[in-house]
């Protein structure tokens, strides 16, 4: 006697659960992730993220180990805080960027950094994917920041808020 196949609804049942448990493996390996937007904190302020056109995200790790993703309100605090991670330099370690336009993800070190005049932590800079007059490159957009917490006599706006933001500690 064969046995008796499943039905054509079980099938599809079946089929419907394989794909959910599918679709349930967490943020990818790379690119930037989802933000939710007044719900997130800065990882670095502790504020939370809620303007799209000016966030960042940082996607790294300790060698061996998975890359996790890390959210940031403004691209100061993420170059503030992934200064301080023993893997900065890691070649897997991507920065993203916010076009201070229109809100879609940049690769930071390839974008271009325009003066605005407000930003969420007074960095005053706005990512966008092409070249404009008087843009900045990423190593540029990075002076600038340091200049601006230099001028802020050597700590971060709004640090007043952050207590020694920690390093990632490997678990």
């Amino acid at each position: 006697m064969t046995p008796a196949l499943p039905s054509t609804g079980a099938r599809l049942l079946l089929l419907a659960v394989l794909l959910l448990l599918g679709g349930c493996g967490g943020e990818p390996d790379s690119g930037p992730g989802r933000i939710r937007w007044d719900r997130d904190v800065c990882e670095y302020c502790r504020m939370v993220i809620s303007d799209p056109h000016f966030a960042a995200q940082v996607r790294g790790g300790p060698a061996g180990q998975k890359t996790r993703l890390h959210r940031f309100d403004d691209l100061g605090c993420a170059l503030l805080w992934l200064d301080r991670q023993p893997w900065k330099d890691d070649p897997r370690t991507e920065i993203w960027v916010a076009d201070h336009r229109d809100g879609h993800w940049i690769d930071a070190r390839k974008a271009w950094y325009v003066p605005v005049p407000v930003t969420p932590m007074d960095f005053g800079l706005g990512a966008q994917d092409s070249p404009a007059p008087g843009a900045l490159d990423f190593a540029a957009a990075r002076r600038h920041i340091d200049a601006v917490v230099e001028r802020k006599g050597g700590i971060a706006p709004h640090s007043e808020l952050v207590r020694e933001a920690p390093a990632e500690r490997a678990p």
